[in-house]
């Protein structure tokens, strides 16, 4: 279904990333809060999870919208790994997971220091395997989208997970409620949403960006930009290293340096953003009952895989 798309130009830059002849489709709806947008080019399908109702869906180019696993225990945010499997973040189990080529699921994380994780939000995989998620307590806030539960961290930290070893190790703790995540395209910085302001209004709508050391460590720790209205949430960087972020009026864009180039507006809340398609230069757009897409004159910053053409 079309949708009325209206944009707003505050750079001349990002006129050159819209398509004057393209329109923002509503690829599915009829959800309670859709989220972790991830596509498989390999199998020709966006797979996006329906958190309250416990389920991730699989959207395919023909219009299609099947389930892909049910009871996926509040799973939220999706990434590839570089074999194509896909990792989970689960409010459910409190744990990251990985979905073997064969089907099975394999726990990969779900304490640290003996005791259970918050509830894993977010998670993207770097080029050498490494795994890296936030872990906000949203999950066990209430029994909307996880199971009500006393947080037993310290904190709210983003980690580093190693694939193999299975050793887990805190990169970020300077955060109210890290969220979204996403790699540059040299992999050299790593931004990271702040949504702190969900709980508390004196808290900023912050995208932070910190230098990712050879050794695989983050320092030097800045704001990048902030979302005004609403609070960010997902976010991916697509090749010419803009930053697409999700907000409560729809997706804003900013250059590399954090400029705000402008927005796409969306008639529902934002919540999670990615590039996908036959081309890679279809941007989805999860939004609270629904999914969107929208054409744009840009591609995902990934060096693409053939699992993910």
């Amino acid at each position: 279904m079309k949708v009325d798309t209206h944009f707003q130009f505050d750079d001349p830059r990002f006129k050159k990333l819209i398509l004057a002849n393209t329109t923002l489709q509503r690829i599915s709806t009829g959800h309670l809060w859709t989220e972790g947008p991830v596509w498989f080019g390999d199998h020709n399908f966006l797979l996006f999870s329906d958190i309250p109702n416990q389920r991730i869906l699989r959207w395919t180019p023909c219009g299609s919208v099947t389930v892909f696993r049910e009871n996926s225990n509040f799973a939220n945010g999706h990434c590839r790994d570089k074999q194509g499997r896909l990792i989970s973040c689960e409010h459910g189990t409190r744990s990251v997971t990985r979905t073997e080529l064969d089907g099975q699921v394999t726990r990969l994380a779900s304490e640290y220091l003996g005791k259970p994780l918050n509830s894993p939000n977010d998670v993207v995989v770097k080029s050498d395997g490494s795994i890296w998620f936030t872990d906000p307590t949203y999950g066990i806030s209430s029994n909307y989208e996880g199971y009500k539960a006393d947080a037993e961290q310290d904190g709210q930290y983003v980690f580093r997970l190693d694939p193999v070893t299975r050793d887990l190790e805190v990169v970020a703790q300077n955060f109210y409620q890290p969220n979204g995540l996403a790699f540059s395209c040299d992999e050299q910085q790593l931004f990271i949403v702040d949504s702190g302001r969900s709980e508390n209004d004196e808290y900023p709508t912050v995208i932070k960006v910190l230098d990712v050391t050879a050794d695989n460590h983050l320092i030097n720790e800045r704001d990048f930009a902030f979302t005004d209205p609403g609070i960010p949430d997902g976010m991916c960087v697509d090749n010419f290293s803009n930053i697409w972020v999700s907000a409560q009026d729809g997706v804003h864009c900013f250059a590399p340096c954090g400029t705000l180039l402008g927005k796409i507006f969306v008639p529902e809340i934002v919540s999670n953003v990615a590039f996908g398609g036959l081309r890679g230069n279809q941007l989805f757009i999860t939004a609270s009952s629904s999914v969107y897409s929208l054409y744009i004159n840009a591609s995902s910053a990934l060096a693409m895989s053939s699992h993910e053409k």
